[in-house]
């Protein structure tokens, strides 16, 4: 890595010295005669560390250190003064600053220092990716795959999360459309604040309207107190609206105040209530469909959708079905306290054979069955409920356009599995491979091998 450093100084002959010095050192230069020109420079060019004089003309040293402290923590600053100015260097050093060193400068010094100071940045810049590296793993912790598909909307997911505008998540039912939502509101500037959930579909149509703007005391029959909604709870953080599809007109208008002028009423009562809150909606419909059916706002939908987000349904990414079968395995035996080693080869032929109408959720409650079910170490067909161990749909693998090689090679692996009953000969044979090339790649699949052959 080529380090950029920027001096500055009013003395020509100062900068230019200290610039050949340094670029013989193999540092990419900046130069500057006064504060003013240093913050032009400081803000075009990646500076990973600043020499800087303190007294300069239009701006002071001091105010330069103050600004690049204020802005980049992490780019260290080394001070040059003369040596009546020592105290203020030292103040400097409060302010922020690296070092300082004392005019004529020792070039042997210098090299020295600003070696230091740059193991220091880079350790800052290193341990910065890591963090912003964790961020995403803890927004996508609980979202399991590879898949192209799931892929192209984990960078959607980090591409919007710290905007201010709605997104709309749609997919079936059982595709993970609230893991997205915690993502989002995970990798936001709002993680810190309020995320409320509202699953509308889970409501009565008389409650929903108090339940995401509250009511005030006597609205209505049972409201003995002045009760605050949804809305209001998620103040400065985020609202997710799982299933908006469901709600009835009379919400919808009042959601559409909300997304256009931030405001809205308690049933019942009459003062105006602001709100700086972050929308995300979800819907297993089609809302195209429901407005030509006039029961969904037109206007409502282009608010909400103004990030779409789609999840492809588990049968359209099916390479993600051993990862999602192997993390459901482990928490479902650790919560049974049993010892499951792994998933048979038919079995995960099985699993990809089967076309999945309930998504992940399906998977999920048919590998808690297979635990629950299972007498022997390992997850075989038999143990699958029946609709999944005989599925018949095991004649053709899908591919879909974008699939990385060795993930369309490992569908066409153990969709033959499947085809042929978990005979690894006949597979082999039929794929064109050698019989111990086959067990090889099983076992980097993860799988559990048969003890004999069918």
């Amino acid at each position: 890595m080529k380090f950029n450093i920027l001096i500055v100084d009013d003395e020509k002959n100062i900068r230019e010295g200290l610039a050949q010095a340094l670029e013989m050192d193999g540092y990419a230069i900046y130069l500057a005669a006064d504060g003013r020109e240093a913050l032009r420079v400081f803000g075009e060019a990646e500076i990973d560390l600043v020499i800087t004089d303190l007294k300069m003309p239009n701006l002071s040293g001091e105010e330069f250190l103050r600004r690049i402290v204020a802005d980049e923590p992490t780019v260290p600053v080394i001070i040059l003064t003369g040596h009546g100015t020592i105290e203020t260097a030292v103040n400097a050093m409060r302010d922020g600053a690296y070092d300082f060193l004392t005019k004529p400068v020792n070039l042997d010094h210098l090299s020295l220092l600003v070696k230091r100071a740059l193991a220091n940045r880079s350790m800052a810049l290193q341990y910065r990716a890591m963090q912003s590296e964790l961020e995403k793993k803890r927004g996508f912790a609980n979202i399991i795959g590879t898949s192209p598909q799931l892929r192209r909307v984990f960078d959607l997911v980090e591409q919007v999360a710290s905007s201010r505008a709605a997104v709309l998540i749609t997919g079936e039912s059982g595709t993970g459309k609230e893991l997205i939502a915690d993502a989002i509101h995970n990798l936001s500037n709002r993680r810190d604040k309020p995320f409320v959930k509202v699953h509308c579909a889970a409501l009565a149509e008389s409650l929903l309207e108090s339940e995401l703007f509250g009511h005030e005391k006597g609205a209505f029959t049972g409201a003995l107190a002045r009760k605050r909604g949804r809305f209001e709870l998620a103040q400065m953080g985020t609202i997710f609206l799982d299933e908006i599809g469901e709600i009835n007109p009379a919400v919808q208008v009042k959601i559409l105040r909300v997304l256009q002028e931030k405001k809205f009423e308690r049933v019942g009562g009459e003062e105006t209530l602001e709100v700086d809150v972050r929308v995300i909606a979800a819907t297993n419909k089609d809302l195209k469909k429901e407005i030509a059916q006039n029961r969904f706002r037109e206007d409502l939908f282009y608010r909400l959708n103004v990030i779409n987000i789609h999840l492809p349904p588990l049968r359209e990414r099916k390479e993600d079905i051993p990862l999602l079968a192997a993390a459901f395995l482990k928490e479902f035996a650790a919560e049974n306290g049993k010892h499951i080693e792994g998933i048979e080869p038919k079995a995960v032929s099985a699993l990809y054979a089967y076309s999945w109408p309930g998504n992940i959720r399906e998977l999920r409650n048919c590998l808690e069955s297979a635990v629950v079910l299972c007498k022997t170490q390992t997850i075989g067909p038999e143990d699958l409920p029946p609709s999944v161990g005989n599925s018949p749909e095991g004649n053709f693998i899908r591919i879909t356009p974008g699939t990385r090689m060795a993930d369309a090679e490992k569908a066409v692996i153990l969709g033959t599995l499947g085809h042929l009953r978990g005979n690894k000969s006949r597979a082999a044979e039929v794929l064109g491979i050698g019989r111990k090339t086959l067990h090889r790649k099983l076992k980097d699949y993860g799988l559990e091998e048969e003890k004999q052959e069918p």
